[in-house]
């Protein structure tokens, strides 16, 4: 679970950017991380402007500085786990964010790949399910396009907090 938001309510409205996550969400994780390094090589110019300004880089040094110190190895594995949102230092640091924070991180890993990130192998050829979801993102709006992608790095990373119950749900009013 991630902080922010409840991960079962839909932060993509329209159908269409839904379907997206739904299509997102069947990749497994590698097809997940290189379908985030395309979308990032091929609209980066128009997505990412809206992370960094929103975002606090302070935030997350594990994520950041610290983070370009380790190996390839270290770096993907760690991009698996919080895909994967397993409960590891990493994936909870990744976690504890908003999600303007989170795509910020990814917009980072993304200008640093090849450099102080671990690229995509050369020999990669993204199978039909990536090129679809591809596809799909690129006919979008850009605030269709932002949806989904606040929604798949939204619902990524662990955290223990959980969402605060409504009064529906409890049947209690608050107090003063």
């Amino acid at each position: 679970m991630t902080t922010g938001y409840n991960k079962s309510a839909p932060q993509a409205l329209s159908e269409e950017t839904q379907k997206a996550v739904e299509s997102f969400n069947t990749l497994d994780t590698d097809a997940k991380l290189a379908w985030l390094y395309f979308v990032y090589e091929k609209m980066g110019d128009s997505i990412t402007p809206a992370a960094p300004s929103a975002a606090e880089p302070e935030l997350a040094p594990t994520l950041l500085a610290d983070y370009y110190k380790l190996s390839d190895e270290q770096q993907l594995q760690i991009m698996r786990e919080i895909v994967n949102c397993e409960n590891t230092e990493h994936s909870r640091a990744y976690g504890a964010l908003k999600e303007n924070n989170q795509l910020f991180i990814w917009y980072a890993w993304a200008e640093a790949m090849g450099d102080d990130v671990v690229d995509m192998p050369d020999d990669y050829n993204a199978s039909d399910a990536i090129n679809n979801l591809l596809s799909q993102i690129e006919k979008m709006d850009f605030e269709e396009q932002m949806s989904v992608l606040r929604t798949v790095v939204g619902q990524m990373g662990y955290s223990d907090v959980k969402p605060i119950e409504t009064q529906a749900e409890t049947g209690k009013t608050s107090s003063l």
